[in-house]
């Protein structure tokens, strides 16, 4: 034990030998508005749990604060991850959380030891109902919490995933945000038809060939076409195939894959809302379609929806495998980059390997893209990427804004476009400077019934392809701490603001009003106040830990092990 009492003080919180308060500090929400938000307006105090024999009690050393946290502040009990009245029982919002085991249950004991670190993945399910982290579980916003069965042994396993004892607070805390992030990077689209699952073949039919789609095998196929020779032609398949034929659609069945034959906008939009959860729509095209197609974007995004087509005959010729990571090489827009997910993807697109040659970061204002610009203009010069930045705003007239970005495409369009703006003009906009083959990443998460009338051409006639991802699985949270562990994404990098537990409501007010371009992380466990405090201010407020941030001014381990010495 080293004699310095602030080390030896830090030495012990690290491993979980200091001595347990009596109470714990949380940050409860009755219910919508920003009114039921804490007791009186702040944090309030309650016993000091003790876990049960099968129960860990650990502690909170970081969190993220995620516009998530937001939607359930406005939405209260009419929020889908809340089933309960939160008037009685108050929910603890935060699940971008890193924690450490304080007590361990005597059941557990084999298992856990104190000391032992973790973060979780929040979306955790028993017997297929939610009970999230931050939702129904109490969150980050507290000091201590219990983790019982329902995070111990839900459907999925373990939802704690185990990190490295030198591995920082606010950096793994962030691998949640990064998974959602990652996911869509690493997702895997289906090049046949669903195996085992339900097809709707709907329009005319007239000349199509199956095509390679002889060799796949769906459990059933629903037949809805007008063309008597291709009709026959399924049956006659579906015969040797063993495939069910059900002659007609019911009006009601949602279907793994959708196959509109003929170029018919009212049936493209007749069909989109029959797709299920991760469905392919095929767009099999014998001329182009006479005009825009309403399309459900929020579907898209939360149902993770794809989009494929093809001009020729063969309807099986749009099931080419879907590029999700970024063209190495290509020309990228991210579209909305100032905000906190918009700065990670910029940030992905540099960091990892196969790093596009030009990217483009827009935004509304010229004053969030000023910290962006700040940060990424001299890592992507060393890494030999081009980067530009636009702002709405410096661009009074649209149209000129639009040819601008086609201007800063080379006149080629994008082979990406990840769109981070929540708006349905941001998804028109990306179909306009599209390359041949491109896709375009929804990540936006505009609310489900959102409608947005786009162009379906390209898809069927240059390959482009319109994906949507929303959250993320164990499996991306644990490779995305993998990621963070081998030094190929530095989370810390999207940190922009941190605060003590007093802090919790003034940093969830600036995540509302969109007051940082990065993220604001909360560290419950400080022993003195820190009032929400952005970067670019800690040189006034905590000197000695503002000389530890990096060149950049950016968020490092060592600025963390500063502040933990001067605040425990």
């Amino acid at each position: 034990m080293t004699s310095d009492p602030i080390e030896s003080k830090l030495g012990q919180y690290r491993k979980s030998e200091e001595p347990l308060s009596a109470t714990n500090r949380l940050w409860p929400l009755y219910g919508a508005g920003w009114e039921n938000l804490g007791k009186e307006g702040g944090a309030m105090d309650l016993p000091m749990p003790h876990p049960g024999p099968d129960e860990l009690l650990v502690r909170h050393d970081a969190v993220g604060i995620c516009f998530s946290d937001i939607k359930v502040i406005r939405a209260g009990e009419k929020h889908p991850r809340i089933h309960r009245s939160m008037k009685e029982q108050p929910v603890v919002l935060g699940h971008e959380v890193a924690l450490t085991v304080v007590v361990v249950g005597e059941n557990l004991q084999e298992q856990y030891q104190p000391g032992d670190r973790f973060i979780v993945q929040a979306d955790i399910y028993i017997g297929g109902k939610a009970y999230a982290y931050g939702y129904e579980l109490q969150g980050g916003f507290s000091k201590y919490s219990i983790v019982d069965w329902r995070v111990l042994n839900g459907d999925h396993g373990n939802y704690l995933i185990p990190v490295k004892p030198e591995d920082g607070y606010a950096e793994v805390a962030l691998c949640e945000p990064w998974a959602c992030v990652e996911a869509s990077y690493t997702v895997v689209y289906r090049t046949q038809w669903q195996e085992g699952g339900g097809v709707w073949l709907v329009g005319d039919g007239h000349d199509v060939s199956l095509g390679a789609a002889v060799d796949w095998r769906p459990a059933k196929v629903v037949l809805d076409v007008t063309d008597s020779a291709f009709a026959a032609q399924v049956r006659t398949w579906a015969a040797d195939a063993g495939v069910e034929i059900q002659e007609g659609d019911d009006g009601v069945a949602r279907y793994d894959d959708i196959v509109v034959l003929g170029a018919d906008a009212a049936l493209c939009e007749r069909a989109f809302p029959r797709m299920a959860n991760g469905a392919i729509l095929n767009l099999v095209l014998d001329r182009p379609l006479e005009r825009a197609v309403a399309v459900d974007i929020g579907r898209m995004h939360y149902d993770h929806l794809l989009v494929v087509g093809t001009d020729t005959q063969d309807l099986a010729a749009s099931y080419t495998p879907v590029r999700t990571q970024l063209k190495a090489g290509g020309r990228c827009w991210i579209l909305g980059a100032a905000g906190p997910m918009g700065q990670m993807h910029l940030l992905r697109a540099l960091s990892m390997p196969g790093k596009p040659a030009k990217v483009v970061a827009t935004n509304l204002h010229t004053v969030r893209m000023k910290p962006v610009r700040k940060q990424f203009a001299r890592q992507a010069a060393e890494l030999g990427v081009e980067i530009v930045f636009l702002s709405r705003d410096a661009i009074t007239d649209e149209e000129a804004f639009l040819q601008q970005k086609w201007t800063e495409s080379d006149g080629q369009g994008y082979d990406d476009v990840v769109v981070m703006a929540p708006t349905t003009e941001a998804v028109q906009q990306a179909a306009l400077v599209v390359a041949d083959n491109a896709v375009i990443n929804v990540f936006a998460g505009l609310a489900r019934g959102t409608l947005v009338e786009l162009d379906l051409n390209p898809v069927a006639q240059r390959g482009v392809r319109y994906t949507g991802t929303s959250g993320s699985s164990i499996e991306d949270l644990r490779h995305m701490r993998d990621l963070v562990e081998s030094k190929q994404l530095p989370t810390n990098h999207s940190v922009a603001a941190i605060a003590g537990l007093e802090g919790v409501g003034d940093g969830l007010r600036a995540v509302a009003e969109g007051q940082f371009a990065g993220k604001v992380v909360i560290y419950p466990n400080l022993n003195r106040p820190l009032p929400l405090t952005p970067l670019t201010q800690l040189e006034t407020v905590l000197p000695q830990v503002a000389a530890k941030l990096d060149a950049d001014g950016m968020w490092t381990r060592a600025a963390e092990d500063e502040l933990l010495r001067v605040m425990l």
